[in-house]
């Protein structure tokens, strides 16, 4: 099994995903230093800050998905003890079921043959595809990797961050794609636009440009022959 399906609902969530778990950086970062305690009983993640304990940031959460290297798999929530209470990979197996994703819908997913014996990394990265699928299919984002003696637990957050708006987006995409994979940028922003609740109009008959509206702000994005973006431009409102 090479989970390159989930890795493709990743890829087409990436850049609204990234942007999402940017925003979620810059919050955590006013905290400095700190800690994270989750509660899957009370469905809560919460962060305190080293130095001033009276700071915390908590989120709601929900418990999507835990992966182990002992077993060299990924189990769904739906399948363990803890469970999820929010229902949310009950939308991913129902989105396997419908459109043939194995992956989706077992209970246990083993790692790939291939995958080597040094997992560390390779677990940190799939728990972001996992995050980046449930962006994909349920809409929701940001998601957190908890690390919890070399497994992690990939975590679906409900955060005090505000939503993704185009002025919030566009001065923060030169960033992210000069650091994140996003094998498609055209599709990654089209995908950024229904997620976020954008308007996209292609402009053009080569869809060499994308421009989005969200009521407030307007941003006209153009890409190359390789689909590539080359160029961020428009009118903004507040961020």
């Amino acid at each position: 099994m090479t989970l390159d399906s989930l890795r493709a609902l990743a890829d087409r969530a990436a850049l609204f995903s990234a942007l999402r778990q940017d925003q979620l950086a810059t919050a955590l970062d006013e905290l400095g230093e700190h800690r994270w305690d989750v509660d899957l009983n009370a469905g809560t993640l919460t962060f305190t800050s080293h130095e001033d304990p009276e700071k915390q940031f908590v989120a709601r959460a929900s418990f999507i998905a835990s992966i182990a290297p002992g077993p060299r798999s990924m189990m769904w929530s739906w399948a363990m003890p803890q469970g999820d209470g929010g229902g949310s990979t009950d939308a991913l197996r129902q989105y396997g079921e419908e459109n043939g994703i194995p992956e989706l819908t077992m209970a246990e997913v083993p790692f790939p043959e291939d995958t080597g014996d040094d997992i560390s990394e390779w677990i940190a990265d799939f728990a972001h595809v996992i995050g980046g699928v449930t962006a994909e299919i349920t809409g929701r984002s940001p998601h957190y990797s908890a690390n919890a003696g070399g497994s992690r637990a990939v975590l679906l957050l409900d955060a005090p961050i505000p939503p993704l708006t185009i002025a919030a987006a566009v001065p923060a995409i030169p960033r992210i794609i000069s650091s994140v994979e996003i094998p498609d940028h055209r599709t990654a922003v089209w995908d950024l636009a229904r997620l976020a609740g954008w308007q996209l109009d292609w402009v053009g008959d080569d869809f060499g440009a994308a421009q989005v509206t969200d009521g407030t702000s307007t941003s006209t994005i153009r890409f190359d022959d390789q689909a590539r973006i080359v160029g961020i431009e428009g009118q903004l409102g507040a961020a």
